[in-house]
């Protein structure tokens, strides 16, 4: 008697030419947009909402945005967390915006909601990313 088994197969991924690196990269460079692409509209607008209102609150209160610099640890962790916002940390770069006033508390909050936003978005990104691969649901 034969015996049958059966065989797991991976999720299938969606067709075209869109691929895992590219929805990722367009998730770090506009929040949302990796769960946009696949139709997740209430995901995507939450991250949307939570990373540019975190950003923005994080400029509100004078934060500092960290331009790279080879010279100090914390300097180049704070960096990393920044640009991980993608376009709005670029933007804001070029705006000359997030100079930051280091001799208040508040300012010290905004840097850390510049940075939490980035992190934030770099998160949805890859969570996004794990969505077209079949990873998650």
């Amino acid at each position: 008697m034969a015996h049958s088994e059966t065989v797991a197969r991976p999720a299938a991924r969606p067709s075209g030419a869109m691929t895992a690196a590219w929805v990722t990269v367009a998730g770090w460079l506009v929040p949302g947009l990796g769960y946009f692409l696949h139709k997740r509209w209430v995901r995507g607008s939450l991250i949307l909402l939570s990373v540019v209102g975190m950003f923005l609150l994080g400029l509100a209160l004078h934060g500092q945005i960290y331009s790279f610099n080879t010279g100090d640890p914390l300097d180049i962790l704070g960096w990393i967390g920044d640009v991980c916002a993608g376009l709005l940390y670029f933007i804001s770069r070029i705006a000359g915006v997030g100079a930051g006033n280091p001799s208040s508390v508040m300012g010290d909050y905004g840097t850390k909601f510049l940075i939490a936003a980035g992190l934030l978005n770099l998160l949805a990104a890859s969570d996004a990313r794990d969505v077209f691969l079949g990873k998650k649901k």
